[in-house]
């Protein structure tokens, strides 16, 4: 329990930010696998070597994650990246739908988890 608020808190710290203007909703995705015990430590690994990777980048910035709504949304939509669940393009998708002016984080946090 203590790790996954590690977590989130190490997510909303590096992967949070000052925005909070929604953009368009894509149509609702089909229902994903949740992650097992053992999936659920591989993805937080990859999660936090993944948010420290955006601190030596310049040109990222921070998302506004500010409600506990809002973190789960983007956990959930990593996890579906990182599992293969869903591809880079409709991950970029779905996120610069929400966030329409982050379009560069999002390409970069769905490169950067080809690397882990």
């Amino acid at each position: 329990m203590r790790r996954e608020i590690t977590a989130f808190a190490l997510t909303a710290l590096f992967m949070g930010g000052c925005s909070n203007i929604t953009g368009p909703r894509l149509p609702a995705t089909a229902t994903y696998e949740k992650p097992t015990p053992d999936k659920e430590k591989r993805f937080h690994d990859a999660m936090i070597k993944v948010a420290q990777s955006t601190q030596m980048n310049a040109k990222y910035h921070r998302m506004a994650l500010n409600t506990p709504e809002e973190k789960r949304w983007f956990k959930d939509l990593m996890y579906r990246l990182w599992d293969r669940q869903i591809t880079r393009a409709r991950f970029i998708a779905e996120g610069t739908a929400r966030y329409p002016e982050h379009k560069y984080e999002f390409t970069y946090i769905a490169n950067a988890y080809q690397n882990y």
